[in-house]
């Protein structure tokens, strides 16, 4: 594969136009050069004193989709302001980020140097004052709705910030609501044509990019707080190599929590970011949405209804991938087979014995490789197949029935009342702290 690699991969500039209401980044690779183009609404406060700093940590982490097309060993960050804190994590952001990339590659990515930026401590810049008011980015699944029905009782002042325009999504967001923040992301065209071009395809850490539009939009809509929504399991790896973690959500783990919010306080430290799930599990959470029936008929988290090209986007969801399996097994404890089987259009994957392989999966069957995809860790997904099998309406299911009869011979799974507690440490403070959310 070395021989694939580019030489270099420079950072150029970063362009506000408040008019036209966008940010647009500019990058080179060798011979090649890229630009991206976020969209926010020109009616903003593009006068507001921290936006050149929001705008260029979004430069700064948005790299990463041009990085990878050749994965050069240098990165040169040009004239770009960082401090030496900004380097260390960015660092840490393209090796863990490009993690799940580097390994489908097979595509060691540790000889990575970063050299040029305008390095020097810097000031942060002025601390809001204000009441608080909160942007959730919404994506319509189970922890993005929890995460909206509690913010906005302890505050009342929230938002939504939406990025791009998914149906799913939009019949989950007007349920909610609350007003919205929007953001397109317009990729270089180059990129959506990899094969064509002959470069290294693979995933990117995007909940990072997407995190830090959600903090420049912030900054736009005089926002105190981004909210996120990622769950403790979220910090869990997807697969160990050579002792090696590789965590397919790792910008949506403790990990990159705790370094793009030191990133901002040095930067931007009128906006605070975390997630007000970080200490539960996704079995904490699934039994909250499924408290909140109202939301069941338009959720949606499988990720063929999110396509980038609309055209091969499904208009329901489609029952047999990953995600879908997960889903239906996380709230099958919490919601009975005729709900589930509602929700995925008359036939649930539980219902589909041919999922079975999908399911062990999930469960940590070494016959099996666990998806790169944005499900719980294992110990949650057994414990949710012995608390579903409990159920009397699902006694008749065969499949379930199997799964349940493994993992008791296993004899190693975590038990339902164990994950009903914060499971880590977070950055959640008042007024999130309250009631439920930390007891």
């Amino acid at each position: 594969m070395s021989e694939r690699r580019g030489k270099r991969f420079t950072y150029e500039r970063v362009e506000l136009s408040p008019a036209a209401g966008t940010i647009t980044s500019h990058y080179s690779l060798d011979d090649r050069s890229f630009s991206e183009v976020v969209q926010l609404a020109p009616e903003l406060d593009w006068s507001a004193p921290a936006l050149p700093a929001a705008a260029r940590l979004l430069f700064l982490l948005s790299g990463v989709s041009y990085y990878k097309t050749a994965a050069p060993r240098v990165i040169d960050l040009g004239s770009t302001s960082v401090s030496p804190s900004d380097v260390a994590f960015l660092r840490e952001f393209y090796l863990e980020g490009l993690g799940e990339f580097s390994y489908v590659n097979d595509l060691p990515l540790g000889d990575l140097e970063i050299v040029g930026g305008d390095v020097a401590d810097r000031d942060p810049g002025p601390v809001a004052d204000g009441p608080e008011r909160a942007l959730i980015p919404f994506g319509g699944g189970i922890d993005s709705v929890v995460v909206v029905e509690k913010t906005k009782r302890r505050v009342p002042d929230s938002s939504l910030f939406i990025a791009g325009r998914y149906d799913p999504i939009e019949a989950s967001a007007a349920l909610t609501g609350l007003p919205i923040v929007r953001a397109s992301r317009r990729l270089d065209p180059q990129v959506l044509k990899s094969a064509d071009n002959g470069f290294f395809n693979g995933h990117v850490p995007v909940t990072g990019i997407l995190s830090a539009i959600a903090v420049t939009a912030a900054v736009l809509d005089g926002r105190t707080s981004v909210v996120m929504s990622n769950e403790w399991s979220a910090s869990s790896a997807t697969v160990e190599v050579a002792g090696q973690g590789i965590n397919h959500q790792y910008s949506k783990s403790y990990a990159f929590e705790a370094g793009f919010r030191r990133m901002l306080a040095g930067a931007v430290p009128g906006v605070n970011y975390f997630s007000a799930l970080r200490p539960w599990s996704e079995l904490w959470v699934a039994e909250r949405f499924a408290t909140l029936p109202q939301y069941h008929p338009v959720f949606r988290s499988c990720n063929r209804a999110f396509h980038v090209d609309p055209a091969r986007r499904a208009a329901n969801w489609c029952g047999e991938c990953d995600k879908c399996t997960f889903i239906d097994l996380i709230l099958a404890p919490f919601l009975s087979p005729e709900q589930l089987r509602s929700v995925f259009g008359g036939v649930e994957p539980l219902d589909r014995p041919e999922l079975a392989g999908q399911f062990r999966a999930l469960l940590g069957d070494t016959a099996q490789n666990k998806p790169f995809e944005c499900v719980g860790d294992v110990g949650e997904c057994k414990a949710a197949v012995l608390l579903a099998a409990e159920r009397p309406d699902r006694a008749g299911s065969p499949l379930l029935s199997a799964l349940r009869s493994e993992v008791l011979a296993d004899g190693d799974a975590p038990s339902a009342p164990s994950l009903m507690h914060p499971l880590g440490e977070h950055f959640i403070e008042q007024p999130y702290a309250a009631d439920d959310l930390l007891v």
